[in-house]
Formats: structure tokens, C-alpha cells, sequence
């Protein structure tokens, strides 16, 4: 139907605080990583159905294929397909409350708003942004945004949970294509003006819609939030009421598996001893991983790499993952 709301899905990114499960060459949202299907798959069914029409599927170009596999895996069909990288990397449980979650943000956005969804926060978490509202509603409507908040340090992160009116940022945004031109065209005109020289020079490839290379390489690599949300007036939130977390991290993965009466989440052949507060996870049906005596560890065991880390540090994934490219260590990083 003509007033249904088009999903943009977006999948591109690497997801290397995940590592070594998620890598450069097939990244977290395409990983059977928790609950049924990959994230990406998860995505794609929470936002189909009714009120939705069929959804823009937005990969970097090495996962064109990828996506539309799976895609047919879960019998859900996609319309146009868009080359870009962009993250993708949300777990949700609750669908059918997110999907009236985004409905309640639907008239506001028909009227012109662009529509935010928050997340009520549940602890003082330093790992996300954060949204401070003009008010709180009962989460049944929307409510003006009055500022985005950087990820806080903990005593801040507690003052805002204490406050009730900051929620997490989830960076999921409803708007009407008119809406979000117009604010391109006001705050980053440049950049409108490539991406609509990439679009207009895209040639059709095997089903996708590949977009001009050299336009698109001129854009400024700077996120929407900085180039366009925290600049316009008519921004809006909704919050969202059930469970959201982006697994942003090995922490965020524990917090969300079935553990065992010690705290410890396993995965794939392991073998666990004396062992409490810890995610413990192969990768590999040929290789078993046998833990005796941890506590608060991650480890994960592929074919090709290990990861053993302090559930502290487990966070700095990443920059290690960026010193090894740095350092041009080619093996098992990247692969």
C-alpha cells in the first residue's frame, strides 16, 4: 500500500569488536550469532509484514550476493538494492513490540518529523549515546529531542539514568524521503549533490543497483548524526519500550545467551570446568574448547584464530583488530 513504510536495511560495515567470529570478509550481521537465522535475517523479518512494504536492501558491494541469499533462505523478497557500507548489527527479541513501536512514530513522520527511537535504559551504560527528551509521555507517542549526549563516562551515564528522561540512542530513524532530501539540501548540500550524481550514473548489475563509483567516493565520511540529526529542528523520538541491544561487543553477546547457574554462556563443542561468569564459544565442530577454573573471560576458538580476553577488555576488540592491520598481519583478521 502507498502509506505502508519502506525498511532500508542497512549491512554493510565489519563488526571487528566481534572478532574473531566477525571479519572483514563476512561481517556480524550476516553470522549465526544468537536467536534464529543471522541478524541480518532477524532484521528482515521484524520489519515485514503488515503496516511494512517490501524493503531496500543497502550492502557494501562484496555482500550483494550474501544478502540476497539470504534473503531467500527466509522467503522474504527485496525491491531495490543500493551499494554502500553502512552498519548493521541490532538484536531483538521482542518484534512484534518493536514493530508497533515503529508504527507510533509514523504519523509524526507522514507530518513532516524525523523520527528517532530511544531505547529506556536499563542500567548506566558508558557504550552508548544517549538522547535527552523535552519530556517523557508513558512511551505511547512521540516527544521532542533536545540533544544528542557522546558515550557518557559512568558517573554521567548514571546522573541521565537517575534523571528518566535520557534514553540510549539506537540510530534507527523514520522519515519520508521528502523530509530527509530537504534537510540534505539545508545542512549538507554538498554531499546531495554527489550522492544524486551517483544515484542518476548507477547502472543495473545482475539484479542490483550498483551506484557510481567516482561521485560516491567524493562524499564526506561522516555519519548522519553528525552531518543532519543534530542540526535540524523538527526531530522527534519515540521510545521503545522492549529489549534492543546492537551486540556491540563479546560483553553485550553474554549478556543476551543462555547461561548456565555460574554465569557462563557456551557455544559449539565446549567443554567448561569450575568456570563462572564467562562466554565460551567454538566456531569449529573439529575443535573443542576446554576451559578449567575462569572466571569473567571471553574466549572464542575458530579454525583460524583465538581470542582470549578479560571480560574488561573484551571491549578493545577492535582497536587491536586496527593494529594488526596496521601492522599488515594478514592472518585471520581479515579472512
Amino acid at each position: 500500500m502507498a502509506d505502508d513504510i519502506i525498511p532500508v536495511l542497512l549491512c554493510g560495515g565489519s563488526g571487528t569488536r566481534l572478532w574473531p567470529l566477525s571479519r572483514k570478509s563476512y561481517p556480524k550481521q550476516f553470522v549465526p550469532m544468537i536467536g534464529d537465522g543471522s541478524l541480518f535475517q532477524q532484521a528482515a523479518q521484524r520489519l515485514s509484514g503488515p503496516g511494512f512494504a517490501t524493503p531496500i536492501i543497502v550492502p557494501n558491494s562484496d555482500f550483494r550476493f550474501i544478502a540476497t541469499q539470504q534473503l531467500a533462505e527466509i522467503g522474504v523478497d527485496h525491491g531495490a538494492l543500493l551499494i554502500l557500507a553502512a552498519p548493521s548489527d541490532h538484536f531483538i527479541q521482542q518484534q512484534g513490540v518493536f514493530r508497533d513501536t515503529v508504527m507510533r512514530g509514523a504519523g509524526a513522520a507522514r507530518d513532516g518529523d524525523i523520527v528517532t527511537f530511544g531505547i529506556a535504559p536499563d542500567k548506566p551504560e558508558t557504550g552508548y549515546g544517549y538522547l535527552e527528551l523535552a519530556a517523557t509521555d508513558g512511551g505511547t507517542g512521540t516527544v521532542p529531542l533536545t540533544r544528542f549526549v557522546e558515550k557518557p563516562e559512568l558517573s554521567k551515564a548514571e546522573e541521565m539514568l537517575a534523571a528518566g528522561n535520557f534514553m540510549w540512542n539506537s540510530g534507527i530513524f523514520l522519515y519520508s524521503a521528502k523530509t530527509l532530501i530537504d534537510a540534505f539540501a539545508e545542512h549538507a548540500p554538498g554531499t546531495l549533490e554527489l550522492v544524486q550524481q551517483a544515484v542518476d550514473q548507477a547502472e543495473a548489475d545482475l539484479g542490483f543497483l550498483r551506484l557510481a563509483p567516482e561521485p560516491w567516493a567524493q562524499c564526506e565520511d561522516v555519519s548522519i548524526d553528525y552531518a543532519i540529526m543534530e542540526k535540524v529542528k523538527n526531530l522527534s523520538v519515540v521510545v521503545h519500550q522492549g529489549d534492543w541491544s546492537d551486540l556491540g561487543g563479546w560483553e553485550a553477546l553474554r549478556e543476551h545467551g543462555q547461561s548456565d547457574a555460574d554465569g557462563v554462556v557456551t557455544s559449539g563443542p565446549v567443554t567448561a570446568e569450575d568456570c563462572s561468569n564467562s562466554l565460551l564459544r567454538s566456531e569449529s565442530e573439529h575443535l573443542r574448547l576446554v576451559a578449567l577454573g575462569l572466571n569473567d573471560v571471553v574466549a572464542v576458538a575458530m579454525q583460524d584464530a583465538v581470542l582470549i580476553s578479560s571480560r574488561e577488555r573484551a571491549q578493545d576488540v577492535g582497536k587491536l583488530v586496527k593494529t594488526m592491520r596496521q601492522e599488515n598481519l594478514r592472518h585471520g583478521f581479515d579472512k
